[in-house]
């Protein structure tokens, strides 16, 4: 493969006015117009670090350079993945926005089951569209790119940092624009030694010192 392509819908805020996102509600921000999700995930799809989380996942799952794992702007939420060939064939996922098949997926691999989901009607599709992602709009999208060049176990640190961080924005602690300012920070302040992402114990130890930096970060900005 030459490259992966994952999809994004953009979450609720995809044309809103960047000046209102610091006003935004924990109910705005779940409110996703594509996919029924637990709270924290849609927080997360509203910021895009869902996708800068997947993108650290594909970059180890296929053993690909960062640089080879691409997000596009897909609002319609049909087309989940697609990978390019070497010859230049593209091989797309499509499916319903349910997540009860990347469940039914998980449960059975590498077999299929019955998920639930309705079926995907491809005579029903009016239009598949494609943007390019602002990162004014989703600036924590680029931190999955930055963490993976950084020392191992820096995307340890990031995930650690957007957990207390979706946390604390759901609690009201913070506003919806300073989960990104947590997680920068977080990932600037903790920088893992040569040994933290040795093996689990030095990763728990390195996670639980990201928990206590963000957590820092987020009392300085309730403060």
């Amino acid at each position: 493969m030459r490259r992966i392509l994952l999809t994004a819908s953009g979450g609720p805020f995809r044309a809103t006015p960047l000046e209102r996102l610091a006003e935004v509600t924990p109910d705005e921000a779940c409110a996703h117009p594509n996919w029924v999700m637990g709270r924290k995930i849609s927080v997360d799809s509203a910021t895009m670090m869902n996708k800068a989380l997947e993108v650290i996942e594909a970059r180890w799952l296929f053993d690909l350079a960062p640089e080879q794992v691409r997000v596009l702007i897909h609002p319609q939420s049909i087309v989940h993945s697609m990978v390019v060939c070497r010859d230049n064939s593209v091989l797309a996922q499509l499916g319903t926005p349910d997540m009860r098949v990347p469940i039914a997926v998980g449960l059975a691999y590498p077999q299929r089951i019955e998920s639930g989901a309705a079926r995907l009607d491809i005579q029903a599709m009016s239009q598949l569209s494609f943007e390019t992602i602002d990162l004014a709009r989703f600036p924590g999208l680029q931190l999955g790119w930055d963490s993976l060049r950084a020392p191992a176990g820096s995307t340890a640190v990031l995930n650690a940092a957007n957990e207390i961080a979706v946390e604390a924005f759901l609690a009201g602690a913070i506003r919806f624009d300073q989960i990104h300012a947590v997680n920068l920070d977080t990932l600037s302040a903790v920088t893992p030694d040569a040994d933290s992402a040795a093996s689990i114990d030095a990763l728990l130890a390195l996670d639980a010192r990201a928990r206590r930096e963000a957590s820092r970060q987020v009392a300085g900005r309730a403060a």
